[in-house]
C-alpha cells in the first residue's frame, strides 16, 4: 500500500469530473429526457416547476438537436420576468439546457462581431508561429478582460510548456516556464478534447446540487461532460486560490484531433463572462488551431520533402556505383538526413564510422543488441535507459536512430546523437500533491521558478526524420534485391561458361594425352633404331622434343586432375591432420633423396571436416610446392603448423626458400601462373590453383605471404563440422 508521502494519484486521476452531481451556481440546469419529461434540474431553481416553465420556454427549439454536438445557443429568453441566454445539447438519452444572465442583445456589440471585425484581418497578416500564439493570448485578453492569458503546448508526456503570454501589471509571468503532467491529469485533458471551453468565473463558488424530478433519477449518474455549467473538481479550485487565481477560463487548441495545447486564462478577483463572449472565445481557439495545423502541416511537409530529395540523392549515389552500403559513410547526405553527429554502417563485423560516434567495437556491440530488438527502425533519445552500456557514451552516442536493411545478416546504418544538456524552469517544483493531515490530497502550494536540470538525454527524432529513415529502408532493400537479382544472373552464367569450360578441358586435356604418348614412344622408336647412325645435333633436337612432350603430358594430367577437383562430389569425413601429414612428410623425404632438409612439425595438428582424397591432394600440393622452391638453400627448413580462427581450422606451411613479391600474390593461385622460369624450378603451375579450388570447395580460405629471398608461407582454413544434437 502508498503511504503518506507517496499517494496514490488514481484518487486524483479517476475523479469523476465528467459527473459531479453538482453545478457551479451562475447558472440554472435542466435535464430532460428524450421524451421531453423534466428528469433532474439544480437546486438553483425555486423548485421543479419553475425548471419545467425554463423547459417550455424553449421547447420548440431543441427539437433538431443531434446527439453528441456541441452545445447550441437557442438566444435569449424569458423565465418568470428575468431574461436569460440558454444552451442545450443533446447526449444519449438526455437533453441538457443551461440558462445564464442574458448579455448584451445587440448584434453588432456582440463579441463574435468584434472577433470577426477587428482581430480575423489581423490573424490574416501573421506570418510566423510565435506570431500567431502571441496573436491568440493577446486577443483573448482584450477579448476577455482577464488579467493574465497564457498559451502552453503538451509534450508527449502531457507536461506543458509556455510559449506565449500577455499579462497585467501585478500578476506573475509565467514566459518560457513548464507546468507537469499533474496539473492536469489524463482524464482532465481529454474532456478538453470534448468540451473545448471551459469557465470559473468564481473560485470561491460553493456547488450547487442537482436534484432528481422524480424517484428512480439517479443524479450522480448524469454526463455533465458538455456542460458549461459543470461543477469542477474542489482539487482543482484549490489549485487556482494556491495560484492566486479565483476567476479562469481555459480554451482548448485541437489540431488533428489531439490535444496540443491550451489557452489559459487567470484573474484576481471573480469574473464572469457571458455565452456570445465565451463563443467569441472558443471560434478563436478553433481558428488559432486550425492556423497551427496548417503551419505544422506545411512545416512538415517541406521538411519530409527535403529528406526525400536526401535519400533520393543517397539511393542514386548507391545505384550508380556496386550498391555497397559502406559507401555511404563518403556521402554527406548521410548525416543531414537523420540531422545526427555521426553515423555507422555495420555489415555484419565490418564496420564503417563517419563523424562523431563511438569506436568501432562499440558499436559493433551496439549493433548486435540492436539486431537481438528485431525491429527494423529503432529510436530513441535516451539510449542508456534501454541499453545501460551507454552510460559511457553520453558524448557521442546519447541517443541513436537505426534501421535494418537484412533479416538476415546484420546490415544496418545507425546514426547517432550527443547528450543534449536542458535546462527546464517549472512553475513551482513539479513533485507530486502529498496527502495532509487532514487526510486529503492537495495540489502544491508554490509556483515559484525552479529549474531542473535534464542530462542524458540527445534532441529527438522527428516523425518526419522516422519517416525518412524508413523510406531509405525500404529504397535500399530494393537496390540490394535488384544487384542480388543482377548477380543471380551472372552467376548463373558463369556456372554455365564453368561448365562448358570444364568440359572442354577435360575432353582436350583427354585427347591430348595419347598424341603425346605417341610423340614420346616414337622418339624412344628413332634413337634406338637409329643408334650411332645419327650426329650429336640430332641426337640433341630428339631429345628436346622427348622432354617436351614428356612435359605436355604433365600439364595433360595437372589439367585432368583440375577438371576433375570441380566435377567430383565432395564426400566429408573426419580427417586426422596429424596422420595426413606425416604420410605426406615421408614421401616428401624419400623423393627428395640426398637433400638436407629440416622438418619442423607442430603436434596436435587439428581434425579437418574435408573430403579425405581431395584435401590430400591439397596439402600434397603444399608441401611438394615448399620442397620444390627450397632446393637452391643447403639448409632447408620447412615447418608445418596449425590455424585456427573463429571461420574454422587448416594448416599452414612456411619455408625459407625463394619467397615472392607481394605485390603479385593474386597471380600464384591462377590456372599456370608462375613468378619463376620453369628452368629454375620445375613444374606446370596447376598445384595452387588446385589447392584453391579444393579449399573453396569446402567453403574455406587460402591465402599465401611472402617475401624475396627470405621464404614463403601458404595456408588454408576449411569450416568446422556442423554441430551434432
Amino acid at each position: 500500500m502508498p503511504d503518506s508521502d507517496s499517494p496514490d494519484l488514481s484518487i486524483c486521476a479517476n475523479e469523476p469530473i465528467r459527473v459531479p452531481g453538482a453545478i457551479q451556481p451562475h447558472g440554472l440546469l435542466a435535464i430532460l429526457g428524450r421524451d421531453g419529461g423534466l428528469r433532474a434540474y439544480s437546486a438553483n431553481w425555486p423548485d421543479a416547476t419553475a425548471a419545467q416553465r425554463g423547459l417550455d420556454a424553449v421547447a420548440a427549439k431543441i427539437t433538431h438537436l443531434q446527439d453528441g454536438d456541441s452545445p447550441e445557443a437557442l438566444g435569449q429568453v424569458q423565465i418568470d420576468g428575468r431574461m436569460f441566454d440558454a444552451t442545450a445539447h443533446a447526449k444519449g438519452q438526455q437533453v441538457t439546457l443551461e440558462f445564464e444572465a442574458a448579455g448584451p442583445a445587440d448584434q453588432f456589440r456582440a463579441p463574435i462581431y468584434a472577433l470577426a471585425r477587428h482581430a480575423l484581418p489581423k490573424l490574416q497578416r501573421v506570418t510566423e508561429m510565435a506570431e500567431l500564439l502571441q496573436f491568440a493570448v493577446t486577443e483573448l485578453k482584450a477579448l476577455t478582460g482577464f488579467g493574465r492569458c497564457l498559451l502552453y503546448r503538451f509534450d508527449e508526456g502531457g507536461h506543458g510548456e509556455v510559449l506565449a503570454e500577455a499579462v497585467d501589471q501585478g500578476y506573475d509571468s509565467y514566459a518560457g516556464h513548464h507546468f507537469p503532467a499533474d496539473d492536469i491529469p489524463a482524464q482532465a485533458r481529454e474532456l478538453y478534447l470534448t468540451n473545448q471551453i471551459r469557465l470559473i468565473p468564481d473560485a470561491g463558488y460553493r456547488p450547487v446540487p442537482l436534484l432528481a424530478a422524480y424517484p428512480g433519477v439517479d443524479v450522480s449518474a448524469i454526463d455533465l461532460s458538455f456542460a458549461s455549467l459543470r461543477s469542477v473538481s474542489p482539487v482543482h479550485v484549490e489549485y487556482m486560490r494556491n495560484m492566486g487565481t479565483l476567476a479562469s477560463m481555459s480554451v482548448s487548441l485541437v489540431v488533428q484531433g489531439r490535444l496540443w495545447g491550451l489557452i489559459s486564462c487567470h484573474n484576481h478577483e471573480p469574473l464572469h463572462l457571458p455565452v456570445q463572449t465565451r463563443v467569441a472565445c472558443e471560434h478563436l481557439g478553433r481558428l488559432v488551431a486550425m492556423q497551427i495545423a496548417a503551419r505544422e502541416t506545411a512545416s512538415d511537409v517541406s521538411l519530409r520533402l527535403d529528406l526525400r530529395q536526401l535519400t533520393l540523392h543517397l539511393v542514386a549515389a548507391l545505384a550508380e556505383s556496386d550498391a555497397t552500403l559502406r559507401d555511404l559513410v563518403a556521402r554527406p547526405e548521410l548525416l543531414q538526413l537523420a540531422q545526427a553527429d555521426g553515423a555507422a554502417v555495420v555489415l555484419d563485423d565490418g564496420c564503417w564510422l563517419v563523424g562523431d560516434t563511438p569506436d568501432a567495437d562499440t558499436v559493433r556491440a551496439l549493433s548486435a543488441w540492436l539486431a537481438d530488438s528485431g525491429q527494423a527502425v529503432y529510436a530513441t533519445e535516451r539510449l542508456s535507459d534501454a541499453w545501460p552500456a551507454a552510460g559511457q557514451l553520453q558524448s557521442t552516442a546519447a541517443g541513436v536512430l537505426a534501421l535494418s536493411i537484412s533479416e538476415v545478416h546484420r546490415h544496418q546504418i545507425i546514426w547517432f546523437r550527443p547528450e543534449r544538456v536542458r535546462a527546464i524552469r517549472w512553475a513551482g517544483e513539479p513533485r507530486k500533491p502529498k496527502v495532509q493531515s487532514d487526510g486529503r490530497i492537495h495540489p502544491r502550494l508554490s509556483f515559484d521558478g525552479w529549474q531542473e536540470l535534464v542530462r542524458g538525454q540527445s534532441a529527438p527524432w522527428s516523425a518526419a526524420q522516422l519517416n525518412a529513415a524508413h523510406e531509405l529502408r525500404q529504397a535500399l532493400i530494393g537496390i540490394v534485391l535488384k544487384r542480388a537479382e543482377e548477380l543471380a544472373k551472372v552467376a548463373t552464367e558463369l556456372a554455365r561458361v564453368n561448365k562448358e569450360l570444364e568440359a572442354f578441358s577435360y575432353t582436350v586435356s583427354h585427347d591430348l594425352r595419347a598424341p603425346m604418348r605417341h610423340i614420346s614412344g616414337y622418339v624412344d622408336l628413332v634413337l634406338e633404331g637409329a643408334s650411332g647412325k645419327l650426329s650429336d645435333n640430332e641426337n640433341r633436337y630428339l631429345a628436346h622434343t622427348k622432354d617436351a612432350a614428356t612435359y605436355a603430358a604433365r600439364l595433360v594430367d595437372g589439367l585432368l586432375d583440375f577438371s576433375r577437383m570441380g566435377r567430383s562430389a565432395l564426400k566429408r569425413a573426419d580427417v586426422d591432420a596429424d596422420a595426413l601429414v606425416a604420410s605426406l612428410v615421408r614421401d616428401a623425404k624419400r623423393l627428395a633423396g640426398p637433400r638436407r632438409i629440416e622438418w619442423s612439425v607442430a603436434p596436435g595438428l587439428p581434425h579437418l571436416w574435408a573430403d579425405p582424397v581431395l584435401i590430400e591432394t591439397a596439402v600434397g600440393n603444399l608441401i611438394s610446392n615448399a620442397v620444390k622452391y627450397t632446393q637452391q638453400r643447403e639448409d632447408a627448413h620447412i615447418e608445418i603448423r596449425a590455424v585456427s580462427t573463429p571461420a574454422g581450422d587448416g594448416l599452414e606451411v612456411a619455408d625459407n626458400g625463394v619467397g615472392f613479391d607481394m605485390q603479385y600474390a593474386g597471380k600464384l593461385f591462377g590456372v599456370f601462373q608462375r613468378l619463376h622460369s620453369s628452368e629454375a624450378f620445375e613444374g606446370t603451375g596447376i598445384g595452387l590453383a588446385t589447392l584453391r579450388r579444393i579449399v573453396e570447395r569446402h567453403g574455406g580460405t587460402v591465402w599465401a605471404r611472402g617475401e624475396p629471398g627470405r621464404g614463403a608461407t601458404f595456408g588454408f582454413t576449411l569450416p568446422r563440422a556442423p554441430a551434432t544434437t
